[in-house]
C-alpha cells in the first residue's frame, strides 16, 4: 500500500487503560489495534487503541462497537502469523455478516502484534514511566512495515500524562463526580480539610488530601490538563482554593452554587486580588444545562462542562 503522510494523534481519550492491562498481561500472546485514519463521522478518534489476548479477552474499542468482532478475528490471525494488517471499515451495506460503520464514516486500523515485530512489549513500560512522571511520550509507527518505536514512522501517537481533576469539597456531588471522571480517564484527588467528610469508604480509588485546599493545590501544581471544581459551599474552603487555581495556568475551573451565589463569589474574589481577567475563568454556575435536581444529575452536568471545555476544538 502506499505511505500516508505524517499523521499526528494527540486527541484520543485516555490510553491508561490499555496501558495498565497491557502490563498485567506481560508475557502473554497480544495483538494491539489502532485507529490510524478516519473519514468523515467516525465513533473513535484517531490514535484510539485496542488491546487483544489471544485467549479472546480485550480492552478498549476502536468504534464503539461496529467491527470489534472483526477485529477480534483479525487480531487471532496476527497473534498467530505474527504479521500486522490493515484493515478499512466503511458505511455498510446490505449484507448484514460485512463489517460496516453505520455513522456512514470510514476508519483505518493497524492490527499489531504485541512483539518485537510489531509493538514492543517495552513500549508499554516507557510509556507508563513518563506518564508517571508527568511526560508525555510520542511513539511513531511505520504504517507500510507496522512497526513501532521511538524515533521511526509516518504514524505519530502522543502518550499524555492523565488529565487531573481536583475537586475541593468531599461532599455527595463529588462522590459520584469522582466515578465518572475516572470512567472518562481523569486522575481524580479529592481535597477537605474535613476528615470526617473523606474517607475512603465514600471515594474509593481516588487520592485524598486534607490539606487546607489552598495549600493542597498550590502543591499539586494544576496545568492546562488540569480540572479544579469546588463543591463544598463553604467560602473559607472553596475561595482560597479558586484563587490558588486561577494562579495556575489550570485548564478548567468551575464552582457550584446558583447564578446569585456566584456573583457574591466574585466579589469576594475580586477583594482577594483576583483580577477580571482571572474570574472570567471561572465557571459558574458549574456544569452544562440539563435541568440537574439531584447529587447525581448535579455531578454528571459538572462532567459535561469540564470534558466540553478540554475537548472544545478537536473534532
Amino acid at each position: 500500500m502506499s505511505a500516508l503522510p505524517e499523521r499526528i494523534a494527540s486527541g484520543a481519550a485516555s490510553h491508561r487503560d490499555i496501558i495498565e492491562m497491557a502490563l498485567q498481561w506481560r508475557g502473554n500472546r497480544l495483538a494491539i489495534a489502532t485507529v490510524v485514519e478516519t473519514w468523515r463521522s467516525a465513533p473513535c478518534p484517531v490514535g484510539t487503541h485496542m488491546l487483544m489476548h489471544d485467549d479472546g479477552r480485550f480492552v478498549g474499542s476502536v468504534s464503539g462497537g461496529c467491527v470489534e468482532g472483526d477485529v477480534l478475528e483479525t487480531s487471532a490471525m496476527v497473534i498467530a502469523s505474527a504479521t500486522y494488517q490493515m484493515k478499512r471499515y466503511g458505511t455498510a451495506d446490505g449484507a448484514v455478516w460485512e463489517a460496516g460503520l453505520p455513522c456512514g464514516g470510514d476508519i483505518l486500523i493497524l492490527i499489531q502484534p504485541v512483539s518485537a515485530t510489531g509493538f514492543p512489549p517495552d513500549l508499554f513500560d516507557q510509556i507508563d514511566a513518563a506518564n508517571r512522571a508527568g511526560k508525555a511520550l510520542t511513539v511513531r509507527t511505520s504504517l507500510e512495515t507496522g512497526l513501532s518505536a521511538l524515533d521511526a514512522g509516518a504514524f505519530v501517537n502522543i502518550y499524555a500524562p492523565p488529565r487531573r481533576l481536583l475537586i475541593v469539597g468531599a461532599v455527595e456531588i463529588a462522590r459520584t463526580l469522582s466515578r465518572l471522571a475516572r470512567d472518562t480517564g481523569f486522575d481524580v484527588t479529592v481535597i477537605d480539610p474535613r476528615t470526617r467528610f473523606l474517607t475512603k469508604e465514600r471515594f474509593p480509588g481516588v487520592s485524598l488530601d486534607d490539606r487546607w485546599p489552598d495549600e493542597a493545590i498550590k502543591a499539586l501544581h494544576p496545568d492546562e490538563h488540569t480540572a479544579v471544581v469546588t463543591l463544598s459551599h463553604d467560602p473559607k474552603i472553596d475561595d482560597p482554593a479558586l484563587k490558588a487555581a486561577l494562579g495556575a495556568a489550570t485548564g478548567y475551573v468551575a464552582a457550584l452554587g446558583s447564578k446569585s451565589s456566584h456573583a457574591a463569589r466574585l466579589l469576594r474574589l475580586q477583594s482577594l486580588g483576583c483580577t477580571d481577567e482571572q474570574l472570567a475563568r471561572i465557571e459558574g454556575p458549574a456544569g452544562v444545562t440539563i435541568n440537574a435536581i439531584n447529587a447525581p444529575e448535579i455531578a454528571l452536568s459538572i462532567a459535561g462542562g469540564m470534558v466540553r471545555a478540554f475537548n472544545h476544538g478537536r473534532r
